[in-house]
């Protein structure tokens, strides 16, 4: 297995870790209860989705 025959400057190594950054999920609200929630997925605080409840809540 061929090894790298110099050093790779910090610019470099920083340039391929630019995409590395974590980035914060992006949030829709709910329609029913107006809280944020994952998009594509039930709302766990009044348990519907697409107008339909699907988790039972108190």
């Amino acid at each position: 297995m061929p090894n790298p025959v110099s050093r790779h400057s910090r610019t470099r190594r920083n340039k391929r870790r630019s995409h590395d950054a974590l980035k914060s999920p992006t949030l829709a609200v709910c329609p029913q209860c107006n809280e944020p929630k994952l998009p594509h997925r039930a709302c766990l605080s009044c348990g519907t989705y697409k107008g339909r409840d699907v988790i039972p809540t108190e």
